[in-house]
Order: C-alpha cells, then sequence, then structure tokens
C-alpha cells in the first residue's frame, strides 16, 4: 500500500496551490517506477475531468520527440525550447510517464491547449516558472516532478478536496490511500 497525500500549498499570495506526494506509508520515500507511473497515470487524466490534458516538455526536447515518433504518439514543436503532448491512454501515458520520470516537466487542462504561445513562450524561457502567470487560464498547470513523487497543481478552480474526490475512486484499486490534511 502507498500514501498519496494531497495538501494545499502556500507558495505565495498570487498563487493557489496543491501539492500531491507518492509516498512509501513505513519510510516516507517517494513511490518511483512502474507502479508510480500507473498511479500517475491515472490521476493526471481524473483531474482534467472531461477537459483535454496535455504535457509540456521545456528539457531534453530531442528525447521527447525521439519517444514520441517511436511510440506513434501525436506532439507538436511550441515556440523555440516547448514540447507539448496530448496525454495519451492510459497505457501509453504510464509508459510515457516512466520513460521521463527522472525529468521535471508540466500538464496542463481546462484552457487554450491546442495553442497558447504566451505560455509556450515562458515554457520556453523559463521552464516551469512559466506557469506563474498563465494558471488562471486553465482549469489547472502542474508541475511534474514524479522523480521526487510530487506533483503540483497550480489552479484557481481545484480546492485540495476536489482533487482528493476525483482521484481517490481512480487509484484506489492500486493500493493506494489518498489522505487530506488532519
Amino acid at each position: 500500500m502507498f500514501v498519496l497525500e494531497v495538501d494545499p500549498l502556500d507558495l505565495g499570495s498570487d498563487v493557489k496551490a496543491i501539492g500531491l506526494e507518492l509516498l512509501e506509508p513505513r519510510s516516507q520515500e517517494p513511490v518511483r517506477g512502474p507502479e508510480a507511473a500507473r498511479i500517475w497515470a491515472r490521476a493526471l487524466p481524473s483531474l482534467s475531468f472531461a477537459e483535454p490534458l496535455v504535457l509540456d516538455f521545456f528539457s531534453h526536447l530531442d528525447r521527447v520527440r525521439e519517444y514520441c515518433r517511436a511510440h506513434d504518439l501525436p506532439f507538436r514543436d511550441a515556440e523555440s525550447r516547448c514540447v507539448v503532448v496530448p496525454a495519451p491512454e492510459p497505457g501509453p501515458l504510464e509508459q510515457l510517464l516512466l520513460r521521463f520520470e527522472k525529468e521535471t516537466f508540466g500538464a496542463r487542462s481546462g484552457g487554450p491547449v491546442d495553442g497558447d504561445a504566451q505560455l509556450e513562450g515562458e515554457l520556453s524561457r523559463r521552464g516551469a516558472d512559466g506557469y506563474h502567470q498563465a494558471f488562471p487560464r486553465y482549469q489547472f498547470c502542474a508541475v511534474c516532478d514524479f522523480e521526487n513523487g510530487s506533483l503540483t497543481l497550480l489552479s484557481t478552480r481545484l480546492w485540495a478536496s476536489e482533487v482528493f474526490r476525483r482521484i481517490s475512486p481512480v487509484i484506489k484499486d492500486l493500493g493506494v490511500d489518498v489522505r487530506l490534511p488532519v
């Protein structure tokens, strides 16, 4: 059994954020590898609800393009240093997350995911910091740091309780206890 902690974060007065940490309950170490990828591949789409979900890569772009081509995954080059990948079905998404587990990348849903030149330009220049001004236009923007077992959601539309409600049913059969702060 694993624990997924869902906790509001204080990142300043102009940012509403929720932190998710996937942990081994005894050691409090982050969960990594195939089990973590399986969990995150279900959790991310459940957060987007019925909205399209894309992943934003802003480093190691040649490896991302190569992986997408080899696995017949659509992608588009956005701005100078950003590759946008529409989230595939859970199986291919799981493999994509596993392959890039050691990279920090982003995700976004519920906004102009088919093309947001302003945001994609900021991601090209500033990496995940590019979400700072853009996240209010989306259901959420997220920073995926799965090597450290974490997902940070930036959203004005989601609360920790809503994240809990959306994620719990889709990962409970994977042996994950989703917890809100006490």
